[in-house]
This record gives structure tokens, sequence and C-alpha cells, in this order.
């Protein structure tokens, strides 16, 4: 959300952030809605000065045995104006709200501007792609050769963009996800969080899930959503707190289970585990400090990083231009793993620094000890990373001739020392 007397002292500012994203002006009429607002309260504000007043006079009157009807009259009149003024201050402020809450963050000024991917900028390539000696299957090609993989058992129950895994690759996907925490744990110093995944509706307004996109998301009938990633109650554990700066960075991290209705997804990615309706996804989340988010982004992605080169996987780092970046973030770095049977690039995370977008919506604040002030604290939320992509990656990666898989060195640990997984496994 914004700060309505911001935008009112920096409207080109505001309009100018606006059109790095390709959207057209609204300082206009964001200022408009708020003198409206403004307007009414003031009225409200001054009808009730004179009815206080009025009301003193009344109780003089009769104090002296005069005659107070006319003023009494004038104080039930100003009692119903205030009931009118109070509604439309009421309905202005929420057209105003209803307006801001649509609106997307405005770009930090080194993110890249350009209306899609094709504007993004690559940051820097880690590690060496690996040159086959034959050519290499993608990942579900693998899978389901080992009969390990079974989309068609999925589609069964519970329909398309859903995988049952099996064996050795249930293991290898509980591995990856096991090994993920406790790098970001142990290495990283996260604090590791177990959270609902189910979640209200005002959770996912504080992150700005809702309510521009509400489609993409699941909702059941009793009123809950399933979440779509643990950035939402990760994030919501400050909401409408009063953080002492002093504690802050607070770094969270957590293992669950992320769905998404993939809506406007029709067509895309639709073989194998890309892009599904359920998956496991590692997050991390932070609660920083405002003159200090842009460290802790770096952090944050150095953290991601550091998962894909503990598996020995190729990857990019590309920082999103303005066309391409999430609702909530001001600037976002997306990590891309190389998969080869792909033969391309693909995300694998995306981290991003948020600024006081959410803790605005979620009423999220810090205060130095000692003083009365306080300042909105900035969030950032980053994949750390996301499982079944990970799963991706090594089987694309580490697949040998045969169909088999080399287990990574970091994940031998969390398999019971299996080195291979085998077309019979």
């Amino acid at each position: 959300m914004f700060d309505p007397k911001w935008i009112r002292d920096n409207p080109a500012a505001f309009d100018a952030g606006r059109a790095r994203r390709g959207l057209p002006p609204l300082a206009a009429i964001v200022i408009e809605l708020d003198s409206k607002r403004r307007a009414t309260q003031t009225a409200w504000q001054e009808m009730q000065a004179k009815r206080n007043d009025l009301s003193k006079q009344v109780g003089q009157l009769k104090a002296k045995g005069g005659d107070a009807s006319a003023v009494m009259a004038e104080v039930a009149s100003l009692k119903d104006r205030m009931a009118a003024a109070e509604i439309e201050e009421q309905k202005a402020a929420a057209e105003l709200d209803a307006l801001l809450a649509q609106q997307p963050n405005l770009p930090a000024q080194d993110v890249p501007e350009g209306a899609d991917e094709k504007a993004n900028r690559v940051e820097r390539e880690v590690g060496h792609r690996r040159n086959f000696s034959f050519a290499p299957k993608q990942h579900f090609e693998l899978g389901e050769a080992m009969g390990l993989m079974d989309f068609g058992a999925a589609a069964k129950i519970s329909g398309a963009r859903f995988v049952v895994l099996k064996g050795a690759l249930a293991r290898l996907e509980r591995a990856l996800g096991q090994f993920m925490l406790d790098t970001h744990t142990a290495d990283h110093g996260y604090t590791e969080v177990n959270p609902p995944f189910l979640v209200r509706d005002v959770a996912l307004y504080g992150t700005g899930n809702l309510p521009k996109f509400a489609e993409d998301l699941f909702k059941t009938e009793q009123g809950h959503y399933l979440i779509p990633t643990s950035e939402v109650p990760l994030t919501n554990l400050v909401a409408d707190e009063i953080v002492d700066e002093t504690k802050l960075p607070l770094r969270f991290t957590a293992l669950t289970p992320c769905f998404r209705s993939e809506a406007g997804a029709a067509g895309r990615d639709t073989r194998g585990m890309i892009r599904q309706h359920q998956f496991l996804k590692v997050e991390m989340v932070s609660i920083a400090h405002p003159d200090e988010s842009e460290a802790e982004h770096q952090r944050m992605t150095k953290c991601a990083e550091n998962v894909l080169s503990k598996l020995e996987l190729p990857y990019r780092v590309v920082t999103l231009s303005t066309g391409d970046m999430g609702f909530s973030a001001q600037k976002t770095h997306d990590i891309e793993v190389w998969l080869p049977g792909q033969g391309m690039y693909r995300e694998i995370s995306s981290c991003s620094n948020c600024g006081e977008f959410q803790a605005r919506r979620m009423k999220a604040r810090c205060r130095k000890p000692g003083e009365k002030g306080t300042r909105f604290v900035h969030t950032l939320n980053g994949s750390g990373v996301a499982v079944g992509r990970a799963l991706i990656a090594v089987l694309e990666n580490y697949q040998q001739e045969d169909g088999s898989i080399r287990v990574p060195n970091a994940l031998r640990p969390y398999m019971n020392g299996l080195e291979v997984i085998g077309t019979h496994a």
C-alpha cells in the first residue's frame, strides 16, 4: 500500500514509478479521492466542535432556567449531519483504500526497465554446464522410465498438474527439503518455523495476494485459503506488531506444501513437474530494518545460491525488469538453474525486497528502545529453494546414459548413503 500523504507530496515521483511498470498516471485520482475524504473528515470535526459548544450552552441555559429547546434542536440536527458525514468519510476512505490495494509496488531505481522477461539483466553465471556424451532427457522421461514418477495416477486421483512420486524419488524430494532447511538454519541463521497451511484473507491481503490475485488461490468452503507460499504466514508473524529495532533482522524459514491454481497458465509446462497445483518449497523471510533491507536482499540471494552451489548445479542470477517483477516487490533477483534436458535456464528461486509495501498493509512497525516514534519495517522473501524444481534439476543434471541418477554428494547423508538411483530403484 501507499501513504496518500506521500503521493500528495510526490505526485510526479509516484506516476514516474508507475510509468516504469507500464502503468498509467494515478496520482491525480488518488489526490482527488483523498481530498474528498479529508474534507469530509474536517467537516465532521468542525461539527463535533460546534456540537460540544452548543451542548455547553444547553447546560448553561437550563441552569439559569432559560429555554434551551432551540439550541437542543440544533444539537440534534448536528448529530444527524455528523452521522451522515461519518458515512461519507467512511465511503471515501473505503474507495481510496480499494483503489490503492490494487496498485503494485514501485520499482527501485536500479531495476532494469522493460515490458517483460526480455529486459531482465543477467548478473552472473555460476558453475559449469555438464558436457553429455549422450542426448540428455527431461526429468519426466527419466522419472517415468524408472516407474517412480506417475502423472497418470495423480490425474486419476486429482486431475491435471499433480504427480505421484514413489520410492527413491519420493525419498529424494524429502532429502532435498531437509537438506535445505538444515542449510538455512545451521549455515545462514534462519529460525525454522512450522506455520499453518490455511490462512485468513487478512493474511493474504497483508502480503499483496488479495484482492488482486484471488483467482490464483484455492479457497475452502469455510473461508480459509490454502497458502500459495509460506511467505504468507511467515511474513504475517509480525502483522500488527511493533518490533524492537535491536532485534532486527528477524529471519524465518519453512518447508511447506504450496497450492496455486495456476490461473492463466493453460498450455504452459503441461508436461512434467515445472508448474503444478501442489508443490513443496523452502521459503526464507526476513523482517529488516528500513536502512538495511538492500544488504539483506543481497544476503538472502546468496543464501539461496549456496543451496545450488552445495548441490553443484549450474545456475545464473538475474535482476527482473520492471515489467517482470511481482506485485509486492520493489526489486527481485531470480535464480535460474540450468536444465540440460530442456536446454535452458528455469527459475528455481525468486528473492524480493518489498520495502515497506507489505508492512503498511500488515501494520508491521519497528521502534528504537526508549523512543515513541515508529517506522514501518521492510519485508523480504525468497525461495530457498523450490524443492520440486530442485528435484527436476538433480534428475536432469545428474542423469547417466542408462537412465540412472547419481545422487549429489550433499544429499547422500540424507539418502542413507545411496549413491545411485537405478532404473529399477
